[in-house]
């Protein structure tokens, strides 16, 4: 968040020699620590879902071994998992020092990550302009201004999706981002402008290298938001970057070459062989299915972005942000790479900051201005009313997803042993406590996907009510399985012995083997 402001005030005795130095916060400070705790009560108050037993997994896969960690949900190598991150490094050496487990290092992940979030949003503002309510209503809009049907996605930053992925990578990733997009755009306007930084004009060489290293973080820690950060990169770059000269050159191919070079050095696992992975696209064509519906309301800031254009011109760096996101995203669904549709997100964040920058101009506002007030205001209420309101109020609105905890099952589950389940819940959140599954739920690249597939099909089968008690045996020695956790309609085998069982969900949990 934005530095406060030290107001001068009339000295008076020994006050009078040193000034009267009052500090005031500004209001994005103010209304950023009130945003931070809000949103952390009500992401601490919504159980965790979704990819989180994921993250949980990795995060337990790291505390057993941080050189050498095992595959996150599979009895496996997890050589050249990208789930390996620098991020995950750093939740895992956490997680070894305090002895928390995943679960919980990704409850106090969450607050951790809206703090980068929320500080990044108000640097990159504070670069693109010095009015001191455009960070606040850039956070307003980025939190609402999405549409009016949910978009639940990680590394998708709005009020609703928050409860549930503020621990992820990506929130940490896309805070990094706003982050490198301010220190790119500093740099690049100070080297193309008439004031100069030094005695060449330039910032240190320390700073592009920095800048590089952060670049490599990003891409590390979350590879499609780097897409976006990069391409966010060459808006500011070529927007705002005046004077070629071969020194100014130079600097941003180090930046350049410094993130390549750093981000290739990363020894858990090699990111740029993942350019080639389509593994992920099918799942997530669904991105591309309902983009009125899910990011419709973030068009109130077109108009903002085609004054910004009209004003400078082509070259005005959100103006290319957006442009060249949205060719990104199409070249995603034209080729069939539906997980470029994953900087989405991002891609809204020009036309919300140019509306938020638009909005926090001084009064008094021309009619245009005022209508475009107006609409933006009445977007936020109708995004908020039909979205978001169930993230923050108890009742009355669609809350975020509840999912049941594991905690009953893995009492008897030992760290490292073997479930066979197919149950929607248990197959994306058991592992996030420790135990491992036959088949896991996500494609990595340290597994074939092939073997994957081979894996889930075995599992069908053992489920299969018209399987053989041999045939269940054989799976259970391939997989070292010592575990059945089944959903309410299925049945248990007869060589399995019922252990317990969870009064919510109905699932109940055999041992097999052993």
């Amino acid at each position: 968040m934005s530095s406060g402001v030290l107001v001068r005030g009339p000295g008076h005795g020994a006050t009078a020699l040193r000034g009267d130095r009052t500090w005031r916060p500004t209001p994005y400070q103010l209304f950023g620590f009130l945003f931070w705790i809000v949103m952390s009560l009500a992401y601490w108050s919504v159980p965790l879902c979704c990819d989180a037993g994921q993250h949980a997994a990795v995060v337990e896969r790291l505390r057993d071994d941080l050189l050498n960690p095992r595959h996150p949900m599979a009895d496996l190598p997890g050589a050249g998992s990208p789930y390996y991150s620098p991020f995950a490094l750093a939740q895992g050496v956490a997680a070894r020092l305090t002895g928390l487990g995943g679960w919980e290092v990704l409850r106090l992940t969450g607050p951790l990550n809206l703090i980068v979030l929320l500080t990044g949003i108000g640097r990159f503002v504070r670069v693109l302009t010095p009015r001191p309510w455009a960070p606040v209503l850039a956070l307003g809009a980025m939190s609402l201004l999405w549409g009016v049907e949910r978009a639940w996605w990680s590394g998708f930053i709005n009020v609703m999706s928050m409860t549930g992925n503020l621990s992820y990578p990506s929130a940490f990733a896309i805070g990094l981002t706003f982050w490198a997009w301010a220190l790119t755009g500093a740099r690049a306007r100070d080297a193309g402008a008439v004031r100069y930084v030094g005695p060449s004009g330039l910032r240190p060489v320390s700073g592009y290298v920095a800048l590089g290293v952060l670049y490599a973080v990003i891409l590390l820690v979350h590879p499609i938001t780097s897409v976006a950060a990069v391409l966010g990169a060459v808006a500011l770059v070529t927007g705002w970057q005046r004077r070629w000269r071969p020194a100014v050159v130079a600097r941003w191919a180090l930046t350049g070459a410094v993130a390549v070079l750093a981000a290739a050095s990363w020894p858990y696992f090699d990111v740029f062989a993942l350019a080639g992975d389509d593994s992920v696209d099918a799942m997530h064509r669904r991105l591309y299915l309902d983009l009125g519906g899910q990011f419709g309301l973030a068009l109130l800031g077109l108009p903002a972005l085609w004054l910004r254009a009209r004003r400078t011109s082509w070259r005005d760096p959100l103006v290319l942000m957006f442009v060249l996101d949205c060719l990104v995203v199409a070249y995603g669904w034209a080729g069939g790479h539906y997980t470029y549709g994953r900087i989405l997100g991002l891609t809204l964040a020009p036309l919300q900051f140019a509306l938020a920058v638009e909005l926090a101009a001084p009064r008094p506002w021309p009619v245009w201005r005022r209508l475009l007030g107006g609409a933006a205001a009445a977007g936020a209420c109708a995004g908020f009313l039909t979205v978001h309101a169930g993230a923050l109020l108890p009742a009355g609105f669609e809350r975020p997803p509840d999912w049941p905890s594991y905690v009953w099952a893995t009492r008897y589950i030992g760290p490292g042993e073997v479930v066979i389940t197919d149950g929607y819940f248990a197959v994306h959140a058991i592992a996030g406590y420790g135990p491992n599954l036959a088949a896991p739920a996500w494609p990595d690249p340290s597994l074939d996907e092939g073997e994957r597939l081979r894996r889930a099909a075995d599992v069908r089968a053992y489920l299969d009510p018209g399987s053989t008690r041999a045939e269940r045996a054989a799976v259970v020695r391939r997989y070292h399985a010592r575990w059945l956790l089944l959903t309410p309609g299925q049945r248990v085998p007869g060589e399995a012995v019922v252990v317990t069982w969870s009064r919510r969900t109905g699932e109940v949990l055999a041992r097999v083997g052993g």
